[in-house]
């Protein structure tokens, strides 16, 4: 089965739909770019409203499905892993998810059409390898949110469900699954699965959250004056944060890996109302805690708010090169937390 040394981006192609969202082609100038910088991954969060007319879920719009043939090609083209993430399935959003008629872990429609979608893309890319695309079945399971509860046993019965789906069609597919409540929290009843399938464990790095969602203005109840980040610095939690408080907010995760579980960071990053100097420095220790337990990652994402890409992040010193307007300093420590670990490798 595939290690999960895979470093990377997040891309935002298929991510939201709605009225005046349409998916987007891949821009291929950014492509170069990633992989001519030696990242090797492209994590892909998609909305099944793209391909979906309203809760008919088992009529996908082929026109949608060809354009996500044409985003693995595209990367594939280019020695880039791919992993199809569903960031909205049918019955569950981290986002509005007061917005779905269904409950993906109550109500049968949408288990059904979630199962078949799965099962659709097993089919349509079993020719792909897995070192060439994985599957990351439900973006940041969250058992808190005052709509679409679930819990732990829902969760589970769900996922295991999923996976014994896809494997039944494609027993070599690599498969993803992320932690609870966000993301952030390590979910050791499905570790069976990693050491027995190979099946991937995916963890988050938007913590502490007082610094890298500093101002976000779509966070629920949030504080709408809370304090300058600083790092390293409190956040009304008691203790500091600082690399130690990091290290033990991942020893789940950590256990997790030492039981020969495969462990990835899907998504990491800071908002850009957050001071580049604080977040260069919170990004260095974060991504030393990653690169000592060998986990690979992908940045949220590559042009925006929280990318290497006209973040807008105060205090920044951009630098033109190939093109685009970066973070040379978040470049280069994205790309030596790999080196130390022996190097951006594709997986095997």
């Amino acid at each position: 089965m595939s290690k999960p040394t895979k470093y990377g981006f997040n891309m935002l192609w298929l991510f939201s739909a709605g009225k005046d969202r349409i998916p987007a082609e891949p821009d291929e100038r950014e492509l170069d770019f990633i992989a001519e910088e030696g990242f090797n991954f492209i994590r892909v969060p998609m909305d099944y409203r793209f391909w979906t007319d309203g809760e008919d879920y088992f009529h996908p719009d082929d026109k949608v499905l060809k354009l996500i043939d044409n985003c693995i090609a595209k990367c594939n083209e280019r020695g880039l892993h791919v992993c199809l993430n569903l960031h909205r399935a049918p019955g569950y959003c981290i986002n509005r998810p007061e917005i779905e008629k269904h409950n993906l872990w109550r109500d049968e429609e949408a288990l059904n059409g979630f199962l078949y979608l799965w099962g659709m893309f097993a089919e349509r890319y079993h020719g792909i390898p897995s070192e060439k695309l994985s599957f990351d079945l439900l973006n940041e399971p969250d058992q808190i949110l005052p709509t679409h509860p679930c819990t732990r046993e829902d969760h589970e019965r769900v996922i295991r469900k999923t996976v014994q789906t896809i494997l039944a069609v494609d027993p070599e597919r690599q498969i993803v699954i992320d932690g609870f409540n966000g993301g952030h929290n390590p979910l050791p009843e499905l570790a069976d699965l990693g050491i027995r399938n190979g099946v991937i464990h995916s963890g988050r790095g938007y913590t502490p959250f007082g610094l890298t969602h500093y101002r976000a203005e779509w966070v629920r109840n949030r504080d709408m004056n809370p304090p300058l980040p600083c790092w390293p610095g409190s956040y009304g939690e008691g203790e500091n944060w600082n690399i130690g408080r990091l290290r033990k907010f991942y020893a789940g995760w950590t256990e997790l890996s030492a039981k020969g579980v495969p462990v990835h960071i899907g998504e990491f990053g800071c908002y850009n109302k957050t001071d580049n100097s604080t977040a260069l420095a919170w990004f260095r220790d974060l991504l030393t805690v990653f690169s000592e337990n060998g986990w690979g990652y992908a940045l949220w994402n590559f042009r925006g708010p929280f990318g290497i890409v006209d973040h807008g992040r105060p205090g920044t010193e951009y630098e033109n090169y190939k093109g685009f307007h970066v973070d040379r300093k978040l470049l280069e420590l994205l790309k030596t937390a790999p080196a130390e670990n022996g190097g951006p490798l594709f997986i095997d």
